[in-house]
Parts: structure tokens; C-alpha cells; sequence
């Protein structure tokens, strides 16, 4: 069988490479490389799928999702830290912020703008495992055309396109960036699915981390509803302070805004009646456009979750998606075991055309 989705990619999602991550102080190999792109790649070609370059896009609906701050820091980020001679002394080789100005340290004062490049990530950076490097920017904004040419596929009539976004992005906030994340591919999707028409938007998040930074976007709004279903921050995982059960929206979007935390070591069944959960809510909102956020690091394989769904849960779970019947643009987060990345990305693409075709 051909699997009938179109893939939308960019070469430039694989010049970013952070190299490693600062996790609790120690430098440690990174996981999230480029060779995951590679590997999606192969398997949907393998499985037939067909594959478009992604389109260039303007800022306009990205500086909706993003402040213009924020934006500019991230295109310079690198260069400024060139310029500051860091690479050579002290030797670092990626951008890494040291001191984050909270509360804690500035009380009630303003946060200053005119700071220096080694202090002014940690005003936009809130962890030390998100680093920059030469590529960066690059590949962070080529993920964010390959959503929006994804997007146009669903808005000229396609049921279902995938976004091969690579750097991921769901944890990326207005003004905020971390979990390996720098740009929020799936809410730019959603937003741009809202101008193009689509009254009523629904962002699924099968990550095995909580999306923090798409729900912090839509929270006061009661045109997107977002769900997630991932494993208990609660029990110890990123991102720690949110993802939890009690966040329901606020102002005008109270009620849509739904996460499901699942205990560790939560395999099919408990995952994919959290899937139906936000497939049911989702129904329940109206929504006339799906964007699944989907990682698949919540495979049994994957070192960066304690989740143990299978290649059949991720397909079971596009089939629920799919059941709602609305078009669906698919953008990938996480998911970092390669010799299983690309099977478990087909076999939920399979799922999300299956059940379309059978209706």
C-alpha cells in the first residue's frame, strides 16, 4: 500500500546541530541530530509516500505566534556570540545562557533589553539543554516554511500533509524557547489555518512531553483548543512545572484546553484512551482542522520517555485522529530512537489515511 500523505521537507532542517545538551551541569551528547530527519525520510519513501520541498514563506503569520524580539535574538543569537569571541575564549562552541533573569534575581525591576550576548539568552532561553549553533536559525525557520507549505496542501483541498519539521517546537513560547525546541511549527499551523479560513482549530499533542509553550500560546483563546497527552510532569518530567490535569484554558478560552497525564511506564491502552480523550473533546469543540502535534517519543524504544506505546498504538492513534474527519496537517516533534523513528512516523501516517479511506 502507498502511503497517500504528502511529506513537505527542507535540506535546511539539517543544519542545525547542537552537538550535546548541558543536563544537570554536565555536558552530554544531544539526541536530537539530524540524522532523525534521515530517517523519516527514508521510511516514508520507502512506504511511497510523496515528497514536495517546503516553499519560502514571510514573517506574517510567524510574528503572530512570536514577538519580534524575540525573533531577532534568535536570527542573531549566533553571530553575536561570533562577534563576542566565545568560540575561542572561553572555547564554546554553542550559544548556552548561565544566568536567566526571574524574579528571583530581579524582584519587581524591569528585565533589561541592552545586555550582553552571554546574558541576554537566558532572558529568552529557560533551560541549558537548548543550544545554538551556526545552523541553527537556519533550519529552526526552514521548519517553520515546511509547516506553512504543509498547511497550503490542506487549504488546496489535500486531506492530511506532514511536516518533517526539524529542529521541533512545541515547547517554543511567545517569547520563550527550550526542550530543543526554537520556533513553534504546530502553532504556526494552527494559526495559519485560522486565517486561511478554519474557524475552529484543534492542536493534538501525542509528544510524550506536554507541549508547554502551545498551550501557553492558546490559552485565553476560544478558537484553538489544544490537548496533550504525555507523560505526568508530576512523576518527574520535563517540563515539570505544567502538563498538569487542572490547566483548562483561561478568559476566552476556558474549557479549551485539555492534558492528560499518564503515569510512567503507561503502554497502549492507557495512552491511546488518552488519544480518544482529546479526539472526543475535540469533536466536542467543532473543530474544522486537526494539527497533530506528532512526536513518537513515547515509542517503547525511545531513551527520552518512559512511555511504552507500540508501532500499532501509534497507528491505532492516527486512526482516532482521522475519525474526526476535518483535514489534518501533521507536524513532527519529538522522537529520537533512529532505528525505529521513521516506522513509527509511517505507521501513524498510515493510520491518519486509513480511516479516510474506509469512510
Amino acid at each position: 500500500m502507498t502511503l497517500a500523505a504528502t511529506i513537505v521537507t527542507s535540506d535546511a532542517c539539517r543544519l542545525h546541530e547542537p552537538l550535546a545538551e548541558i543536563w544537570l551541569g554536565t555536558r552530554t551528547v544531544g539526541t536530537e541530530v539530524p540524522e532523525r530527519a534521515d530517517a523519516i525520510v527514508a521510511a516514508t519513501r520507502a512506504a511511497g509516500a510523496p515528497h514536495v520541498s517546503a516553499e519560502p514563506h514571510d514573517d506574517a503569520v510567524l510574528e503572530r505566534v512570536h514577538d519580534r524580539g524575540f525573533l531577532d535574538y534568535l536570527s542573531g543569537a549566533w553571530d553575536a556570540w561570533v562577534s563576542a569571541g566565545f568560540p575561542a575564549d572561553p572555547g564554546r562552541d554553542r550559544v548556552v545562557p548561565y544566568v536567566f533573569p526571574s524574579p528571583g534575581l530581579r524582584g519587581s525591576l524591569p528585565v533589561r533589553e541592552d545586555v550582553a550576548p552571554h546574558a541576554l539568552g537566558g532572558r529568552y532561553c529557560y533551560d541549558t539543554m537548548t543550544l545554538i549553533g551556526p545552523g541553527t536559525w537556519q533550519a529552526a525557520r526552514a521548519a517553520v516554511d515546511v509547516a506553512l507549505t504543509a498547511v497550503d496542501l490542506v487549504v488546496g483541498g489535500e486531506p492530511t500533509a506532514y511536516a518533517l519539521c526539524r529542529p521541533p517546537g512545541h515547547h517554543a513560547s511567545r517569547q520563550g524557547f527550550g526542550g530543543s525546541c526554537y520556533l513553534n511549527n504546530a502553532a504556526v499551523s494552527a494559526e495559519a489555518l485560522r486565517s486561511a479560513g478554519f474557524e475552529r482549530v484543534a492542536v493534538l499533542d501525542v509528544d510524550a512531553h506536554h507541549g508547554n509553550g502551545t498551550q501557553a500560546l492558546f490559552y485565553p483563546r476560544g478558537d484553538v483548543f489544544y490537548g496533550s497527552v504525555h507523560v505526568d510532569p508530576g512523576a518527574g518530567w520535563f517540563p515539570h512545572y505544567v502538563g498538569y490535569a487542572d490547566e483548562r484554558g483561561d478568559a476566552g478560552g476556558v474549557g479549551a484546553n485539555l492534558n492528560v497525564p499518564l503515569a510512567p511506564g503507561t503502554a497502549d491502552d492507557g495512552w491511546l484512551g488518552g488519544v480518544a480523550q482529546l479526539r472526543d473533546t475535540a469533536a466536542n469543540f467543532r473543530c474544522d482542522a486537526v494539527v497533530l502535534s506528532l512526536g513518537v517519543d513515547a515509542a517503547a524504544d525511545d531513551p527520552e520517555s518512559p512511555l511504552q506505546v507500540s508501532v500499532d498504538g501509534y497507528r491505532a492513534a492516527g486512526e482516532l485522529v482521522a475519525s474526526l474527519g476535518v483535514p489534518c496537517v501533521a507536524v513532527q516533534e519529538g522522537g529520537y530512537h533512529l532505528d525505529t523513528l521513521g516506522t513509527l512516523v509511517v505507521a501513524t501516517l498510515e493510520g491518519l489515511a486509513s480511516t479516510r479511506s474506509a469512510a
